[in-house]
Order: structure tokens, then sequence, then C-alpha cells
């Protein structure tokens, strides 16, 4: 009986242990990131256009480096010299987040079983959904796949993509000639000579090759069918439990600002004038909102105040605004036929 009740008593110590362990690892992630001053955050070794690219000014910009300064400013109230863009490839993401070299990685990264399972790595809720679409010339007149009948589609060799359009064309009994090109310039070279009728591929890379590569950008629409959907997340260690909170409120603060239809210009005004409890809350005028978080009551209003709302973030980088005019589609919130929408604010 009592070698029993010692295994007990040790398995619960250590079961406690468990649980507390990710706990204290948060707060010395927060503390390190607010002791140091600074936000460890990815960037691109070159660059991923419409999420994170340098301009000619030398300046960091795009979707996913909007998200780091969001992050930067809910912690520190501003990000300006408390952000440090690290530029890093694709295969350094998870080293470099592991190694402390990171403290997040915001890099339009698919949130997949294995990576999850396998790699002691959490993820966000999504914050951007990525489609995968067909682009054809406008002039063709054709709105959903079942139109190509009878032409062809351009696809990358030796991809997942290959299996998916199989898919999607045998589910909607569409006979299209599939053509493989194995290298990313040819399969875009072949589209816009004129070699196939389609071109399918993940959407915002459609749209930047839209804007890069086409004589005319406007002459090339992206069809209204989506073959598969990827949800992109904000990645942290799994140690870090309530640092991923903090993730996943940011990316629902950004959500719920739009749908209040709180934006970086009118921010104060509402401010002083908030229309419910909700929204009061959200921007700091009564408390609780970024206690529980280990962050001040108004880092939502200081967010919003740098970055603006979700479609403000989203417009400028990827949307209507930017150079590459990718629809909202999937990424709208649900009130306009999106899958995103924000937590409920208690």
């Amino acid at each position: 009986m009592k070698i029993t009740r010692s295994v007990f008593a040790l398995a619960a110590a250590l079961g406690l242990s468990t649980v507390v362990a990710p706990v204290q690892a948060q707060e010395r992630k927060l503390e390190t990131v607010k002791k140091r001053g600074t936000l460890k955050c990815s960037g691109h070794n070159s660059s991923f256009l419409g999420f994170a690219e340098v301009d000619d000014k030398g300046n960091w910009k795009g979707m996913d480096i909007e998200l780091c300064r969001a992050l930067s400013a809910a912690i520190f109230g501003t990000s300006n010299g408390h952000l440090e863009i690290v530029p890093i490839s694709w295969a350094q993401r998870w080293p470099s987040l592991q190694s402390g070299e990171l403290d997040v990685v915001i890099k339009i990264s698919g949130w997949t079983q294995s990576r999850d399972t396998e790699l002691n790595l959490s993820f966000s809720n999504p914050y951007f959904m990525g489609e995968y679409k067909i682009m054809v010339p406008k002039a063709l007149g054709v709105a959903k796949i079942a139109d190509l009948k009878g032409g062809s589609i351009c696809v990358a060799a030796g991809t997942s993509q290959e299996r998916i359009l199989a898919a999607a064309l045998q589910t909607r009994k569409v006979s299209a000639e599939v053509l493989s090109f194995g290298k990313s310039d040819e399969l875009s070279g072949a589209y816009f000579g004129g070699r196939c009728d389609g071109y399918m591929e993940f959407a915002p890379t459609l749209a930047i090759a839209r804007s890069a590569k086409a004589k005319k950008p406007e002459d090339h629409i992206l069809l209204e069918d989506t073959l598969t959907l990827e949800a992109e997340s904000i990645v942290v260690t799994e140690a870090d439990p309530k640092w991923l909170d903090i993730q996943n409120w940011m990316i629902s603060s950004l959500f719920f600002a739009e749908l209040e239809g709180i934006t970086k210009t009118n921010v104060d005004e509402r401010r002083a004038n908030p229309t419910s409890t909700e929204v009061s809350k959200f921007l700091g005028v009564t408390p609780g909102y970024g206690s529980r978080l280990g962050l001040s009551d108004d880092w939502a209003y200081k967010m919003i105040k740098e970055v603006g709302n979700y479609a403000e973030i989203y417009g400028r980088t990827v949307g209507d605004q930017s150079p590459y005019k990718l629809p909202r589609g999937k990424n709208a919130l649900y009130n306009a036929n999106g899958v995103f929408f924000p937590l409920l604010i208690d």
C-alpha cells in the first residue's frame, strides 16, 4: 500500500509538473521578448510577394510582415524599434523557431498533421486560407471549371497539385487535357505563351504571376471554383501554450475589428464612444482584455491604431489595393461568405 501511494504521489507530482512547465515556459518566452525589447519574427531570404517582400527603400512589407508588426504592437504598444525581421528560407522555419533564433514563425505556413504531431510545434487558428484555383484569360469567357471541357490546363509536375486537379476534374466530370511542367518558370511561361487555357496553382501564386508576367494583368481572371484549401497559421513551439493564446487572440482581434467596423482611422473615435460592452473591453476602456494574456488592457487598441483591421491588412498587401488584386474569397468574414470569424469576448 505504501508503495502504491508513493508511486501515485510521484505520478501526480510528475503530472503536475507537465501541466505547470509549459506555463512557466510561456512566461519566460513573453518575458524574454519584453526584456529583450524586441520581437524576433520570420521574414524571407529573398521575397515571397504579397507576404514578405522588401521594397525599393529596403523596408519589409506584406501580409506576414504586417502580422509581425501587429504582434509587436500588441506586446510593446508599437512595433517601431521593437521588431526584428529575421530573413530565413522555408527549410529554416522550424530549426530557427526551436533553437530560439525566432520567437514566432509567421510565414504562410500550412497546418498539416505531420507538422502538428511530429515536430513539437503548435499552430494558431488560421489567418489565411490558401485556395487552389485556376486562372484563365478573360477572353475565353469561362467562369467555372466545367466551362473548360475540351480545353487544356497547365499544372506543376510531381506535386500534390496534379492529384488535386485530377480529383476536381473527375468530381465535376470534366474532360480536359492536363499539361504538366517540372519548373515553375516553364509552367507560367506555357500559360502566358498560350499553350494552355488554364493555369492551376496556389491562388496567391497565380495573383503574383498575373501581376508580374502578364502584359495586361486585368486580362486574366481566377475561376470561381476552389479546388481545395490549405489553412495557413502562425507557428510557435508546443512549450508555450499561452504564447499561442496571444497569437490566436491577435488574429481574432483583427477579425473582430473588421466585423465591428473599427479601422485604423476611426479607432480613437470608437474608443471614445464604444457602442457595446464588448467593444469597450476590446479597446481597453474597461479592463480585462489584456490582463488574461499578460498584455496591457489596451493592446488591441494600439495594434489596430498601427496596422488596422484584417480587411485593411489584406487589402493593402494582397488585395484590391495591392498589385496582386487577389479577391477575398474564403478569406472573407462569415457574413461575407467567407470562413473567418472572431472569438467571443467576455
